[in-house]
C-alpha cells in the first residue's frame, strides 16, 4: 500500500509539523507501508494521503480527492487549524469536509469541532522516546523554553516574567528556537541586553536541544495556541516538569487538573509559578508527579498503535499488512 504524507514544512525545516511527518513516515514503514513525505503532492499514484494542515495542504488535498475520489484521505489538524483557520478560511473548512478521517493531537481538540466532524476524528498523541534526566546545574535554577520565535508561541513571556521574581531567585532562562522574522531576533537580542538572566541560543540540532531540556529543572510552554506540542511530549518522556499557559492544546496534553497552568499572556502569574517551583519543594514534586502520570500517553508504541487503528478504519485491506509486519506495538 502506497501512502503519501503531505506537510507544508520545508524539507530541511525543524518545525513540529515536519518532525511529525517524518516520525509518522518512519512508523508506517515499520508497519510495511511504502511512504513518501512531500511538501506538495507531486501527483504520483498513492493509495492513501495523510495530510498535515487543513489550510496550507488544501491544494494537495483538493487535487488528490479529485483524482482519487474513492481513496481514503486522512487530515491531521494543526494548532493554527484548530484554533484559527477552520473559523476563517474556506479552504481549511473544505479540507475537513473532504477528509475521510481527521486526527487531532490531544483530546481537547475534539471540542473545537462541530459534532458531525467530531464523529470522524480520532485522537493520536505524539510521542517521544523515554530518556534520562541529566544532572542539573548547581549554580542556578535553569528553565528552558523551546520553540521557534513566532507570535503564536508568545515567545518572550518567560523573559518578561524574570523582572517579577524575588531578588533571591536563582532562575535563569534559556530559550531555544529559530527566529521566524527579523524583528523577533532583534527583540530576543534586546531582552538579552536588558536581562542578564535570559539567553537566546537560536536554533540547535535536535539532539542538543534534548540535552539542554534533559538537564533543566523546568520547561515553560507559553503559547497562545498549540495543537499538541511535541516539546511537551519530550518533557514528559524525560521527566522534566512543565509550566504551561492555560490553553486548550496544553490542557489536552497535561490534563485539566494539572497544577502548573498560568493565564495566557500573564507574566506576573507565570513568575509566581516559577518562584513557587523554585522555592517550594512540595509544589515542584507535585508537578513532577503529574507529568509522570501523563507519560504513558506519549510513548512511541501508543502512537504507532493509534496510527495503525486510524488506517485500518479507512483502509480495511491494510489490516493484514499492518498486523503482519515485524514491528508491532
Amino acid at each position: 500500500m502506497k501512502i503519501v504524507i503531505v506537510t507544508p514544512a520545508a524539507v530541511h525545516s525543524r518545525s513540529g509539523n515536519r518532525n511529525t511527518a517524518l516520525r509518522w513516515g518512519a512508523m508506517l514503514r515499520r508497519l510495511g507501508y511504502r511512504v513518501r513525505v512531500q511538501v506538495d503532492w507531486d501527483g504520483a499514484p498513492a493509495d492513501l494521503m495523510l495530510a498535515l494542515h487543513a489550510r496550507k495542504s488544501h491544494p494537495s488535498i483538493r487535487r488528490f480527492s479529485a483524482r482519487y475520489p474513492d481513496r481514503p484521505l486522512i487530515l491531521a489538524l494543526t494548532g493554527t487549524d484548530l484554533y484559527r483557520d477552520i473559523r476563517t478560511d474556506a479552504g481549511a473548512r473544505q479540507s475537513m469536509e473532504i477528509a475521510t478521517r481527521m486526527i487531532v493531537l490531544q483530546d481537547q481538540g475534539l471540542k473545537e469541532l462541530a459534532p458531525e466532524l467530531r464523529k470522524k476524528t480520532r485522537v493520536v498523541y505524539q510521542s517521544a522516546p523515554t530518556g534520562k534526566r541529566l544532572a542539573s546545574l548547581k549554580s542556578c535554577f535553569e528553565v528552558v523554553v523551546v520553540g521557534h520565535l513566532r507570535e503564536e508561541k508568545d515567545p518572550f513571556r518567560c523573559a518578561m516574567a524574570l523582572q517579577h521574581l524575588p531578588g533571591r531567585s536563582q532562575i535563569r532562562v534559556v530559550q531555544l528556537g529559530r527566529s521566524m522574522a527579523p524583528e523577533m531576533a532583534s527583540e530576543a537580542k534586546r531582552w538579552m541586553e536588558r536581562e542578564p538572566r535570559y539567553r537566546w541560543l537560536g536554533e540547535r540540532p535536535h539532539g542538543q536541544a534534548l540535552q539542554r531540556l534533559a538537564r533543566s529543572r523546568l520547561m515553560v510552554i507559553s503559547s497562545r495556541m498549540e495543537g499538541g506540542a511535541n516539546v511537551v511530549c519530550e518533557a514528559l518522556a524525560l521527566g522534566v516538569p512543565v509550566i504551561a499557559s492555560r490553553i486548550s492544546g496544553n490542557l489536552g496534553m497535561l490534563g485539566p487538573d494539572y497544577p502548573g497552568y498560568y493565564p495566557v499572556e500573564n507574566e506576573r502569574a507565570l513568575a509566581r509559578l516559577l518562584w513557587r517551583a523554585e522555592s517550594d519543594g512540595a509544589y515542584y514534586r507535585s508537578l513532577a508527579r503529574a507529568c509522570a502520570a501523563r507519560r504513558k500517553l506519549v510513548t512511541p508504541d501508543r502512537e504507532l498503535l493509534s496510527l495503525r487503528r486510524v488506517l485500518e478504519e479507512v483502509a480495511p485491506a491494510s489490516r493484514k499488512l499492518g498486523r503482519g509486519s515485524r514491528s508491532r506495538p
